[in-house]
C-alpha cells in the first residue's frame, strides 16, 4: 500500500512544498517544490541598484560637459578681450604716429 506525507514550510520570503511517497517495495519518491519570491525581490533590488548607478554616471557626464562649456567661454571671452585690447593699442599707436608727424 502506498503512503503519501505531504510537508510545508515558510520562512517569510519562500515557501517550499515537499510529498514524499512511499510505496510497498520500500522506494521512496520526492517532490519539491516552492516559490521563488526570495529569488524575485533580490532580482528587483539588483535592478533597483544598477538605476541608481546609471543615473549618479549620467549626472557626472552632464556636469563634466558643463564645465567644459564654461571652461571654453571663459577662454574665448579672455581671446576676445586679448583682440580688442591689441586692436585698441594698434589704433592709438597710429593716432599717436599721426599726430607726431601729421603728413603721413
Amino acid at each position: 500500500m502506498a503512503t503519501e506525507r505531504v510537508t510545508d514550510r515558510t520562512d517569510g520570503l519562500t515557501s517550499e512544498r515537499t510529498v514524499e511517497r512511499h510505496d510497498g517495495g520500500g522506494t521512496t519518491y520526492v517532490e519539491r517544490g516552492g516559490s521563488g519570491i526570495g529569488g524575485v525581490i533580490i532580482g528587483i533590488a539588483v535592478l533597483a541598484l544598477v538605476a541608481i548607478i546609471a543615473f549618479f554616471l549620467l549626472n557626472m557626464n552632464r556636469q563634466e560637459a558643463m564645465e567644459t562649456q564654461a571652461i571654453t567661454g571663459a577662454a574665448n571671452s579672455v581671446a576676445e578681450s586679448v583682440g580688442g585690447a591689441a586692436d585698441s593699442v594698434g589704433d592709438a599707436a597710429q593716432s599717436a604716429a599721426q599726430s607726431v608727424n601729421p603728413a603721413q
